[in-house]
């Protein structure tokens, strides 16, 4: 009985060796982590997948005519928003007062504004509190710092920001944005009022986008991207362009060994590169909050 137990021990173990050393671990599936899973597959595995990739790449040609008719339609229903857009603009910019009925939208504020009203008004009877200052509503025109307030609080621009842009994107009142499909692409306008910076009354940005699956890399192919873009020239006035910047350096004569301090123009950072011609495509960061609004 002993010796029946022990031929049984022994050729378990040797079943579980046999496991171990067989020369296709894959048998029951794909394993490995990333770039280690292709090379250790059998030969004939390793063919089945190539077919795979090679059926993906087939199917780039029917994403590349989807993307390039989502396009179009996108272009198309773009043209049925420029109304509200404009509409958007004129109550921005207070240049159209909304109706009591274009006005009527629920808002959980309501019921904080309410209690908040009461808990003022509880104050000035119990305490005697007055309020530092009253705002004269007929002084507010639109919605003071609309786009400064948009773009601050968007996590992909708001980084970008620099206190020193504040004041100057405080006079943006609005942004536009013109799809085009011929080539594909876009194009984006930022308006400003009349400000002390500069005397450009619209900056612009245009992007080109391609639609065609890289060549070397086609599985790579996520839809159209951006492949070159222009921006303007903007008209600082003397000593407003916050783009550069004065620092001084130290600067040491060759011969004589004396020292003295001259100034020299350094970039400055400020969200205004987002306007200067750049090279490949540094500024894509911004573009899918702002074609999207």
């Amino acid at each position: 009985m002993s010796a029946e137990m022990d031929n049984a021990d022994s050729s378990s173990s040797c079943s579980d060796n046999m496991e171990h050393d067989s020369p296709h671990p894959f048998k029951s599936g794909l394993r490995g982590d990333g770039e280690n899973i292709i090379p250790n597959l059998p030969p004939i595995v390793k063919k089945r997948v190539k077919a795979l990739k090679k059926l993906l790449v087939s199917q780039t040609d029917i994403d590349t005519k989807f993307y390039t008719e989502l396009h179009a339609l996108e272009c198309k229903y773009h043209k049925e928003y420029v109304e509200f857009y404009n509409k958007r603009s004129e109550i921005v910019q207070g240049n159209y007062e909304p109706t009591e009925e274009e006005c009527d939208y629920p808002s959980d504020e309501d019921d904080e504004l309410k209690d908040l009203s009461a808990d003022m008004d509880d104050k000035v009877k119990v305490e005697g509190f007055k309020p530092a200052a009253i705002i004269d509503a007929s002084e507010i025109k639109g919605i003071p710092d609309f786009w400064l307030t948009i773009l601050k609080n968007t996590s992909l621009i708001s980084d970008m920001i620099q206190p020193h842009d504040e004041p100057i994107l405080s006079h943006l009142t609005d942004i536009k944005v013109f799809l085009l499909e011929e080539p594909m692409g876009f194009a984006l306008e930022f308006h400003f009022s009349p400000n002390e910076w500069f005397t450009n009354s619209v900056l612009t940005k245009e992007y080109e986008m391609k639609c065609v699956p890289d060549k070397n890399n086609p599985l790579s192919f996520e839809g159209p991207e951006i492949f070159k873009c222009k921006g303007c020239t903007i008209q600082w006035n003397k000593n407003k362009n916050v783009t550069v910047k004065l620092v001084k350096k130290k600067q040491k004569h060759k011969v004589k060994g004396a020292v003295r301090f001259v100034n020299k123009t350094v970039q400055n950072v400020s969200f205004f590169h987002f306007f200067s011609p750049p090279v490949g495509k540094n500024t894509c960061i911004y573009i899918i909050f702002l074609k999207n609004n």
